[in-house]
């Protein structure tokens, strides 16, 4: 502590304003955990109202008070739910829950660094995230109602102030949340680049990089080219709104008013939107499967198979992502042309993707494996990457997808390939790096149990949705009662409604695991798992910088487990070859 010249911590300095990557790393997991809690909760209560349209529900008036006079949701609550809830998964809980949390918690020590670059850009990418936060929650408790144009805020709806009670104040504070959350994204990312290409230790060549720095690597660089544009047609937005400028505007009359805007285009911002939804995407999920690579092999105590392919795979991964955004715009009335090459390039980034399911599949064949609850939910995203990812195919050709676009089908989609795989990994991060965290161990048993319940009703809830999409059901529908032909499809949606709510109990297990175990889990060893990359050569108790003394140089690749003629199935990075040893 005393080389270092610190000073004694108060409480403040400690745990609010820390620049500690390790400090930052949990601040983002908790808000993110928090945040992930509360769109949850939206979640079920707008299934519920699927399940049982216009039947009133006591909880409804008790959570939401004027919104559900009677018991009865309002259909703009309904929209604002399915809005905020979505808003705050893809953005406040995946990318902070997994970029944040691993980015931060995982580069300095996997680097052997004794910091990020810079730690006051990193304290302050915090900050800009909990504030955008706070204000994202404030939109919910104002009197016209929270942003309520879906999570994609298509102008004319988010355009015009008067289209709908959602689109007011509540619209505005969506707009400064998300620029905030963006100027967090860009200060963290560029932090994480710096680090990854400056801060390595010695020996540690790039191509020694465990896999997770590389998703890492690569994510921070996708959202550093792909937010900005989302900040453009932010902008540009707020310009319509506010300062009567026609970007996405055209001939549009409201409330028997014919509007003076002519000449602009809603279909810019779907444009302008796209090119960064589509890279979010894999802004959500590269680092999953980054984390998702580090547990299969370190517990099926195999290297991991194709390592050079992996790292080619996510390179591919993330330049076919910027050229793939017209999928989601298929139906919008785009050439056909076009629709044949974005068409070409989606199908193109299933390569890539399926080399990433078969590598792991070949890992984890005739490996000793391990099952820890971290392993179960590793092998889990393979599943659900795979199965979400076929569905993924049919609605990347144009010619199907015109058939099943806004329909369930789509939800069902996205929601197993991008929201159980991204959660998947971060389960499984947060199982397999807690000890690391807080020098505890989590409770195994109880892991056990949320793996299964989870697994079973999260395919439950998105699996049928399919079946739904396929017969022509529309998403975004605050009821289906006004249409006979979909009454017949009522009890599927009860079934989806109840795996829902057991999906989100299973997870009450996981937080009661989670904060339990901070203060009462076993004491963890230094390197429980038998891993070989060098954050497990830190000592369990939190230190400034991360190593006491010299920081190890590295002289293998993180994948030496179960090498023919070692003495124990894992050599560490930090250990130096043997005389006549080849690296890999």
């Amino acid at each position: 502590m005393s080389e270092h010249g610190h000073h004694e911590e108060n409480f403040f300095s400690k745990y609010v304003f820390s620049t500690d990557h390790k400090m930052i790393a949990k601040q983002f997991l908790l808000t993110g955990m928090t945040m992930g809690v509360i769109a949850m909760l939206m979640s079920v209560l707008f299934r519920m109202q699927l399940a049982n349209p216009g039947e009133p529900n006591p909880m409804f008036e008790f959570l939401l008070g004027d919104w559900a006079k009677g018991g009865v949701m309002d259909p703009n609550m309904y929209l604002a739910l399915v809005t905020i809830h979505g808003t705050l998964m893809v953005f406040f809980v995946l990318t902070a829950g997994l970029s944040g949390t691993f980015s931060n918690l995982l580069i300095p020590l996997q680097i052997g660094a004794d910091d990020m670059a810079s730690g006051f850009i990193n304290a302050l990418s915090y900050w800009f995230f909990f504030i955008s936060s706070v204000i994202m929650l404030i939109s919910l408790g104002i009197e016209t109602g929270p942003a309520s144009g879906g999570w994609t805020i298509y102008p004319p709806l988010s355009a015009l102030p008067q289209a709908m009670p959602g689109s007011g104040l509540g619209m505005t504070l969506w707009l400064v949340s998300m620029t905030l959350f963006v100027t967090s994204s860009l200060l963290g990312g560029l932090n994480y680049v710096v680090t990854i290409l400056n801060l390595r230790t010695k020996g540690l060549s790039m191509t020694r990089l465990p896999l997770t720095m590389w998703a890492s690597y690569i994510t921070a660089i996708l959202g550093v080219l792909s937010f900005p544009v989302l900040v453009s047609a932010v902008l540009l937005l707020i310009f319509d709104r506010s300062f009567g400028t026609s970007f996405y505007l055209s001939d549009i009359m409201i409330q028997g008013e014919v509007l003076s805007n002519v000449g602009g285009s809603p279909i810019l911002y779907e444009h302008l939107f796209w090119f960064l939804g589509h890279p979010e995407v894999y802004i959500v999920i590269l680092p999953a499967l980054g984390i998702t690579s580090e547990i299969i092999s370190t517990n099926s105590r195999k290297p991991i198979f194709g390592y050079r392919a992996m790292v080619g795979s996510i390179i591919g991964i993330a330049f076919l992502s910027f050229i793939v955004w017209a999928h989601h715009m298929f139906i919008t009335g785009m050439s056909p042309f076009l629709g044949s090459v974005f068409t070409f390039t989606t199908l193109l980034i299933a390569i890539p993707s399926a080399v990433k399911s078969f590598n792991y599949i070949t890992t984890l064949w005739k490996g000793n494996l391990q099952f820890t609850p971290a392993m179960l939910f590793s092998i889990g995203l393979v599943s659900t990457f795979i199965t979400g990812g076929l569905t993924g195919i049919i609605l990347g050709d144009s010619a199907l997808d015109i058939n099943v676009h806004d329909t369930y089908f789509v939800v069902g989609h996205f929601h197993i390939v991008m929201g159980l795989s991204a959660i998947f990994g971060m389960l499984a991060g947060v199982y397999h790096w807690f000890p690391k965290m807080y020098g505890r161990m989590m409770n195994k048993k109880l892991g056990y149990a949320h793996f299964w319940l989870t697994i079973v009703s999260a395919y439950g809830t998105f699996f049928p949705m399919h079946y739904l999409g396929l017969a022509g059901l529309p998403r975004r529908y605050y009821s289906n009662s006004a249409f006979p032909m979909f009454d017949g499809l009522q009890d599927i949606n009860q079934i989806v409604t109840f795996c829902a709510v057991l999906g989100a109990a299973a997870q009450l297990i996981f937080l009661y695991n989670f904060f339990y175990s901070i203060f009462r889990g076993e004491e963890a060893v230094q390197n429980p798992w038998k891993s070989n990359t060098l954050e497990w050569t830190t000592p369990v108790e939190r230190i400034h910088g991360n190593w006491p003394g010299e920081i190890p140089s590295v002289y293998r690749w993180p994948y030496d487990y179960s090498k023919p003629g070692a003495d124990q199935d894992f050599i560490p990075q930090n250990v130096p070859l043997k005389e006549g040893e080849e690296e890999h």
